[in-house]
């Protein structure tokens, strides 16, 4: 049966793969989006891969008018609609609760004002609301990760260690792990996902939240230097530029492709199990950061080193990967894209485009001139 769905944020990344495949299985689809420049460009015009079967509505989830418009009549709202990115986070952070605070506050309000009964509202919240992941000392005891001091990075031991000085040995991490915002990002991303639950429990609204670990695949935004590792990786290597890494590049993290992680927003909106739940999803799998540039340059045929710069950025974490358990029970979900098919399908999709402006020295440099990176 064909269903009324909403999704905010639906001209991007996530949200134009998910809306491709809502429109596939006939349902009536419609998009919330504002064409922010910082992703779609200076001419704010609809992507050329956005769907000519779903409705778009130019708007802004911090327009209160605009979220009531979109959010009338929708059976399912998948809640996408976020500003992205660590470091610019410590900046821009009135322009980020904005969006992913206020924007998220105005559509459960106009969910409330309308008394509205969708049957599923799914939000995006984010691996990033753990700070650290878990880890464990050598006697198997688990501490509770604390973060790494301002002296320890300045000398670069960039590894997590216990009180004693013995260093810790990072874990898949679980939902049970205590959460710990790092950057103004991450606390938004946690703010989204507890008023999110807090208000659908209240109202009988079924909700479930989806904790994404670092997406990666085609349409992700190569000019934008706010987005996922491997997006600007792959704008650096398209410009004949290295990689640049942060730290020593042994740092680890979980690298899911977009298609699994449509996969679980559909799985999501179906399974009554995952009311009032917030789960991670990811691979399953850990790869170092330096695994990830050397693999992007080997899949583009290119020989070009990466730069590791030894630097450390505010609000980054050590070690972080998924414990995706919980989704398999409760959803079903298994990941499908392996890291090397991912790559493939991501290099086939880079070739099809231009090289994009390189604005990641300009970033990093922000970063520098205000104290965020040393």
């Amino acid at each position: 049966m064909s269903r009324r769905v909403l999704v905010t944020g639906g001209a991007g990344f996530v949200g134009s793969h998910l809306v491709d495949a809502l429109v596939a299985r006939g349902d009536s689809v419609r998009i919330l989006d504002n064409l922010d420049a910082q992703v779609h460009g200076a001419e704010r015009e609809p992507p050329a891969w956005l769907n000519e079967d779903a409705e778009l509505q130019v708007g802004d989830v911090r327009d209160p008018d605009a979220v009531a418009r979109a959010v009338r009549d929708a059976d399912v709202i998948y809640h996408l609609a976020a500003a992205v990115g660590v470091g610019q986070s410590m900046y821009e952070i009135a322009d980020y609760t904005a969006v992913n605070n206020l924007g998220t506050a105005n559509l459960l309000q106009a969910l409330v004002d309308q008394q509205a009964e969708p049957d599923r509202l799914v939000v995006a919240s984010s691996m990033s609301i753990y700070g650290e992941g878990r880890y464990r000392r050598a006697d198997g005891a688990e501490p509770v990760a604390r973060r790494r001091s301002a002296q320890q990075l300045r000398d670069h031991e960039w590894e997590l260690r216990d009180p004693d000085g013995a260093e810790l040995e990072p874990l898949p991490t679980d939902e049970s792990k205590p959460l710990d915002p790092t950057s103004i990002y991450a606390l938004s991303k946690a703010d989204q996902e507890v008023m999110s639950l807090l208000v659908g429990g209240a109202y009988g609204i079924p909700t479930t939240a989806l904790r994404f670990f670092n997406i990666y695949g085609p349409r992700q935004a190569l000019s934008n230097p706010y987005t996922g590792v491997v997006a600007i990786f792959s704008s650096r290597l398209l410009n004949g530029q290295p990689p640049l890494i942060f730290e020593d590049g042994l740092q680890r993290r979980d690298f899911v492709s977009v298609h699994d992680i449509v996969q679980a927003l559909l799985l999501a909106a179906e399974e009554p199990a995952a009311v009032g739940q917030a789960l991670n999803i990811g691979s399953g799998r850990a790869v170092t950061i330096s695994q990830i540039a050397d693999t992007l340059a080997g899949v583009m045929g290119v020989d070009v080193e990466p730069v590791v710069t030894g630097k450390y950025r505010v609000g980054d974490i050590r070690h972080c990967t998924a414990d995706i358990a919980r989704a398999r029970e409760v959803l079903g979900y298994e990941p499908r894209v392996t890291l090397e098919e991912g790559m493939r399908e991501l290099l086939a999709w880079l070739e099809r485009e231009s090289a994009p402006e390189d604005r990641v020295e300009q970033h990093a440099a922000e970063l520098a001139a205000r104290g965020l990176s040393f």
